[in-house]
């Protein structure tokens, strides 16, 4: 299978997980970092799906940096979620480690894209 489909079904299992995430969050009366989460983590997988009908090289570029920065920025509000005790630890990292994961490959295949240019 090819990096992209890869990619492709990481985010949008992700975008799934982070979907029940909120939904908890909601029910517990958790608003404002769950909201954060709910839009940086389902952002991945849209941008990596606008990706696949990219224009040009460069917009495939653009696209996958984005979804790499927003993947980072999902981590970021992972770890706000777990350090201020609002989850636990054991909710938050498998997550967490997904997220890590995801920025690595869409790291991958930016880097490798501009050098094929």
């Amino acid at each position: 299978m090819k990096k992209g489909n890869v990619i492709r079904q990481k985010s949008y299992d992700f975008a799934l997980q982070v979907i029940l995430l909120y939904k908890g969050l909601q029910a517990s009366k958790e608003f404002v970092l769950s909201k954060q989460l709910l839009r940086s983590g389902t952002s991945i997988g849209a941008n990596v799906e606008e990706a696949q009908a990219a224009q040009s090289r460069a917009d495939f570029i653009s696209k996958m940096s984005i979804a790499s920065k927003e993947a980072r920025e999902s981590c970021y509000w992972l770890r706000l979620l777990r350090d201020s005790n609002t989850l636990q630890k054991a909710e938050v990292d498998p997550l967490l480690s997904e997220a890590e994961s995801i920025t690595r490959i869409l790291t991958s295949i930016v880097k490798t894209t501009k050098e094929q240019c």
